[in-house]
Parts: structure tokens; sequence; C-alpha cells
């Protein structure tokens, strides 16, 4: 069996306004419906003798990360918590470490490993699978494979791998000569021109066994740090998280420079599949629907005089007079306007916001938690108002303020209100008041989402103002969230 391993673990700073550190761009949706990770594991249907994906995540995205492969019909899943960023070695190492060691997979001799970001587009579905197969061919063979991808212009933000020998008539796979960093504008053409070179995807597929060989040949310190990090880790509800000391510890690194670059038994199988990693907004104007001008545009959005830019609004009416090439996106809480040449550049804003401690390189207005959501309406010295919503069945933590009351209203379905003792039951246009300093609880009872309008008063209104004594989704007191 072939068993996917999803990266997950990205935050997406070149994405920003559109992508958060708590809602990265592998949780939103960029070009149709489903986001990027239901995309990557949406386009592995059809394969034969898949297991069950194995995705890494951050553990602050662990509730939306399940709650959107369950929303896809997948049911059968892991998912391992990442206490922190390390890049990709350690993460492949852990996956591979857990697969290895699967009772699940006893029947076969070793798990074969397809390694995916999950932030990813691939058009054509059918050459990506028959690449795959070939892969798995290798992989089994112990070879260590990765997808580069055939260029299609010469691109200064991917790294390159040149091409060697074939590797025989059989098979479509080149050995690794060499890995390129990201080249300037000349060397890039001259790599296309040369048709020697492939754009580095991150895409890998080997046997467990052979991966965890090769880390333990060039960095054992890393591969034993990972045992200990699994050694020590416990099960988290639906998720396994890794012991956080033991994972800090581990050097930040990637596969590429871990393994791919020194082991001997590395190979290049080339994929000409429409791929693109959807890494700027450049990259979205590139891969979208463009209208007669060239424009790629999404939401309540009114041009006149522009071309080749990327227009994005969420909510408001966006005018735009007399541009090229631009790139404009517009969230509830941030605007961005930047020339597409320069959009690389939008992760040096998100340092300034992050140095600023702003909560725009953090959040989006709508904050999303495992029991459903809340966006602030307004807020001023000593009052905040936010719509609430809660999804069917599901409850908040039993919790109460120090600092702060809060006056909940009804606006659709029923609420559950513990205060202290009392258990209130709240239909529409109903509200209650929570006393500062008063234990209480919100829980949706219904079949449809329960919807109120908060209204919080005192001298201090955030966030981290909260004591939690019981949570249905194993949230800690310290956690300072509803």
């Amino acid at each position: 069996m072939i068993y996917p391993v999803i990266l997950a673990g990205g935050s997406g700073t070149r994405l920003w306004p559109m992508s958060r550190s708590l809602y990265p761009k592998q949780l939103i949706n960029l070009y149709n419906e489903h986001t990027m990770l239901q995309n990557t594991l949406l386009r592995l249907s059809g394969l034969n003798a898949l297991g069950a994906p194995v995705v890494i995540c951050n553990e602050n995205h662990r509730f939306m990360t399940a709650e959107q492969i369950r929303r896809i019909d997948i049911n059968d899943f892991k998912i391992i918590l990442e206490p922190a960023a390390r890049n990709t070695a350690p993460a492949i190492a852990l996956a591979a470490l857990i697969l290895d060691d699967n009772p699940e997979s006893e029947h076969q001799d070793d798990p074969v490993m397809l390694v995916l970001p999950a932030d990813h587009e691939i058009k054509n579905i059918e050459v990506f699978h028959k690449i795959i197969q070939s892969g798995e061919q290798l992989a089994r063979q112990g070879k260590l494979v990765t997808f580069g991808i055939v260029p299609s212009s010469p691109e200064t933000g991917y790294g390159y791998i040149k091409k060697g020998d074939k590797l025989d008539n059989s098979n479509p796979a080149f050995m690794i000569d060499r890995f390129v960093e990201k080249p300037d504008y000349e060397t890039a053409v001259s790599y296309l021109e040369s048709g020697n070179f492939c754009w580095n995807s991150g895409m890998f597929m080997f046997k467990a066994s052979s991966v965890i060989s090769e880390l333990g040949d060039f960095d054992p310190d890393m591969l034993e740090k990972c045992r200990t990090a699994i050694k020590r880790g416990n099960l988290d509800l639906d998720f396994f998280r890794v012991d956080k000391a033991a994972f800090e510890a581990i050097i930040e690194d990637s596969i590429d420079y871990a393994v791919m670059e020194k082991t001997a038994k590395g190979v290049v199988v080339p994929l000409d599949a429409g791929w693109n990693d959807l890494g700027s907004f450049d990259a979205l104007w590139q891969t979208g629907d463009k209208d007669e001008c060239n424009n790629v545009i999404s939401g309540d959005v009114l041009v006149h005089n522009v071309t080749d830019t990327y227009i994005h609004s969420d909510s408001r009416l966006v005018a735009a007079v007399g541009l090229e090439k631009f790139v404009i996106v517009d969230t509830k809480d941030a605007v961005l306007v930047a020339p597409r040449e320069q959009v690389q550049d939008v992760k040096k804003i998100v340092t300034q916001l992050k140095e600023q401690n702003r909560e725009e390189a953090v959040c989006h207005a709508k904050v999303y938690r495992p029991w459903g959501d809340y966006e602030t309406i307004d807020m001023a010295d000593r009052y905040q108002v936010k719509r609430i919503t809660v999804k069917p069945g599901a409850k908040l933590s039993l919790q109460k303020h120090h600092h702060r009351a809060e006056h909940w209203t009804v606006v659709s379905g029923t609420a559950i209100v513990t205060k202290d003792t009392e258990e209130i039951l709240l239909k529409e246009d109903q509200s209650v008041y929570i006393p500062l300093g008063t234990m209480h609880r919100l829980e949706n009872p219904g079949k449809i989402p329960l919807e109120l309008i908060e209204v919080q008063s005192g001298p201090y209104l955030g966030e981290d103002d909260i004591v939690r004594f019981d949570d249905v989704y194993g949230r800690g007191k310290e956690s300072g969230t509803k």
C-alpha cells in the first residue's frame, strides 16, 4: 500500500492577508470550492492500494485540519501534531517512524510513503497518477524518489534539480546530478534552455525503512530525537501529540539538505502535469481564470482600464482604475496593494506585524474554533461586540472571566446556557446576562447552527482572560481562548 504523507505545517506568509498563522493557506480555498489540503487529498482518488493518509500539522490547526478531512468523506486518517516548525526532514522522519511501526501495515514488508505538501495545484490528475505509479516501482526497489517539475519558464523563485544519467529505458527516472539553489534570472534562462533541469517540487516517494536508514547515516541525532519525541508522545483525542521538549531540541532542516543531496539512492522523475505551488499572489494570477484584460478577479470588484492584475475582495466593493500588473487583496480587517513583481516581499509586512504584536499577523476577523467561530463586529474602550456561531451538537468550555461580563442574545437556533449551577434554555430573540466571575458554558443542542450576539463589557477584554474548568476538546486551562 501507498501511504500519503501530507505536509500541512506551513504558514503561507507570502499570501497575507488571505493567509494568517492561525488560518494558513493550506486551510483556505484559493482556486475552487475546496481548500488546498482537501484538494491534495482528493487528487489521490483513483489510485490503487492507498493506505490511510498521515497529515502532519501545527497543533494550533488540528481541529480545522481534522474537520476539513472529514468534510470530504475521509474518516480513516492520522494527524501528527508538531509543537514547533522544524522544516520537512523531522516531519517526514516522524511519519516514517510511525508508519514503520504501524501494526496495520504488518501484512506488507515495508510501507511506501508518498510525501506531498498541502499547498500545490496539479491540473492533469491522470498524468500525476501515472508518474506516482512509476515512482512506486522505484521506491520499492529502495530508491528515494523526488518528482521534478518540467519547467515552463525561467523561474527564480524555485530551487532546481539537475538530471544525471537516465536510470533505464523502462522508467522515466534520472539519477540526481545535484540540487541547485534559487538562481538569478540569467541562470534560470540557461537552465530552461539546456533541458537538463527540473524545478524542485518538494514531493517525494520512498519506503519508510529507506528514508529512516538514510537519516540514520546522515543525521542520526535528528532521527534519535524524533524517536524520543514519539516514545514520549501521547494520543490526544484523534491526534498524536509528539513530546514538545524532544521535538524542539531538533535543529531545523529540510529533507533536501538532510538526505536527498547526500544519498546515492536519489532519483528524479520529471512531472509535467500543470503544477504550481501557489506560494504567492503572482502564482494565483498566473493560474487563475482571466478576463478579456488578463485580470483575475474574485468577489465584488469593479475595474476600468486595468490589465494583468489580481484583485480579491472578501465582502465589500473594491474599485480600481488605471492599474497594470498589480495585486489588490481586501479582507475584513486588512488591505494589501502591491505591484505583481514585488509580491514575494509581502512576508516582510508580516514580519513587521509580528514585531508590533498585531493580531492581523495571527488571525482573521473571523476566528475559527473546534466548536464553531466568532467574529468581532465592534469594539471600543470598555466593550466588544461579537457574532458567535456554534456548530450543531458542539459546546464551549466551562469557564469564567476575571475582568469582563457577557450578555448573549440568540439570533437563530437554540442554546443551553450553564450559569453557575443553573441551566437555561434560550430560543430566538431570548437573552441571558453572565456577570463577571460567573462560571458559564454555551452549548448548541439543536440540528442547525446556533448564532448569537455577544456583548462583552469590562476593563479588560483580551481572549486570555479565561479560566477553563472543563473542555470536551482536551484544551487545557493554559489555552487562553473560548
